[in-house]
């Protein structure tokens, strides 16, 4: 399995050359540890801030949190800074037979659903700290992080 972190650092590793090109995909906990300035999720975000990409769920998830408008703002900036996915036709259906297969079994939340529909939709690593939230990847080889 990829990951994304090391005990010290982010850092990938296990990854074919080809590989080091493809979009990731950054989960709302990622995101969060990078605004409150948290060292690796700060390291792995700037490292690979060319290649990520957000869904439009995250960018809600990340829009709820907000408390006053200089965060707003902070997070206006953030998110204007990457790619963000819409929500598509077919990654509501992927979502939905997913959260239909999982949700029970794993307890998989809609959101989580959607955001695994979005990285298979593009094709892209999974980068989070929840990788239990998403047992639906095993062919995605998904990205996953540790909390310190």
């Amino acid at each position: 399995m990829t990951t994304c972190l090391t005990s010290a650092r982010f850092a990938l590793s296990g990854i074919e050359a080809e590989a080091m090109s493809k979009a990731m995909l950054v989960d709302t906990d990622v995101m969060i540890d990078y605004l409150r300035g948290h060292g690796r999720a700060v390291a792995l975000v700037r490292k690979h801030a060319d290649r990520i990409i957000l869904s439009s769920v995250v960018v809600a998830e990340l829009y709820a949190g907000v408390k006053g408008s200089r965060e707003q703002t902070i997070l206006d900036d953030l998110v204007s800074l990457f790619p963000v996915v819409p929500m598509t036709v077919e990654i509501a259906r992927n979502a939905g037979l997913f959260r239909r297969d999982y949700g029970k079994s794993h307890g998989v939340g809609l959101a989580d659903a959607i955001l695994a529909a979005t990285a298979q939709s593009e094709t892209a690593e999974l980068c989070t700290l929840n990788v239990k939230h998403y047992p639906m990847m095993k062919g995605l080889k998904p990205a996953h992080a540790r909390k310190k």
